[in-house]
């Protein structure tokens, strides 16, 4: 597990990596302490990064420009800020946690509790709102309420929106089903997640199949693992 962590006050970025180092210490990981955002953008681009811990002022430069620019990268984001009037704008970017300064121990290993979680228990308090696309430098927020399905593009993710349009989010499907409020969205297969209340009917086909039926007659494939989940959520 690779963990870089880009915070301009090195006596904050060492605790961090104290607490980072004794929250992870079963599992093997390298932590890295940037104190400016070129330097971060310079490690990201050349390293690959598993979990960024982010402040937001970084010598009086921006530490969203770092999710901004890196576009192809997938990695989970704990923004660590006393700006806290920035956390919706945070968790628009898709960012798992805002951890606001002062921070303490308990705090933080909160935040690592939810990147360790895979229930549904681990969506963030403040639910997203929206996903951030990032494209040609610039970055549109799209609302969740527009979003049908997601459906899994190699390292990226492609949202169909209700109105026809397709746009692609540049976390895994991995990533955005942590993200997701798990109310709203379901995981069905590898390569799709769908908004559950548009689901109608789950469908066994012919050599064992599993499918579920969507309100607008579109037919998708449901993982074999799955399907007992799905059926009991059904009733």
């Amino acid at each position: 597990m690779n963990i870089l962590i880009l915070e301009d006050e090195m006596r904050i970025a060492r605790r961090l990596a104290r607490m980072t180092k004794q929250y992870f210490e079963y599992q093997p990981a390298h932590i890295e302490l940037c104190d400016a955002l070129p330097k971060g953008l310079a490690y990201v681009e050349k390293n690959p990064v598993h979990l960024l811990l982010l402040d937001l002022n970084l010598n009086g430069e921006d530490g969203f420009t770092l999710l901004q620019t890196m576009v192809s990268h997938s990695f989970h984001t704990i923004i660590v800020s006393a700006h806290t009037d920035k956390a919706i704008t945070a968790f628009a970017y898709g960012v798992l946690d805002f951890v606001p300064k002062p921070f303490d121990e308990a705090r933080l290993f909160k935040a690592f509790d939810r990147l360790r979680a895979t229930t549904p228990a681990a969506v963030p308090e403040q639910t997203l709102q929206h996903l951030a696309i990032r494209a040609n430098g610039a970055v549109k927020l799209v609302p969740l309420a527009q979003v049908q399905r997601i459906q899994g593009a190699g390292n990226y993710s492609e949202l169909r929106l209700f109105n026809g349009h397709t746009e692609l989010h540049d976390k895994s499907m991995d990533a955005l089903e942590q993200l997701l409020p798990a109310d709203a969205f379901v995981r069905i297969h590898r390569s799709y997640i769908i908004r559950w209340q548009d689901a109608d009917q789950l469908l066994i086909e012919a050599g064992g199949r599993y499918a579920i039926r969507m309100k607008n007659g579109e037919v998708l494939p449901v993982g074999r693992s799955r399907y007992k989940n799905l059926r009991a959520r059904l009733g």
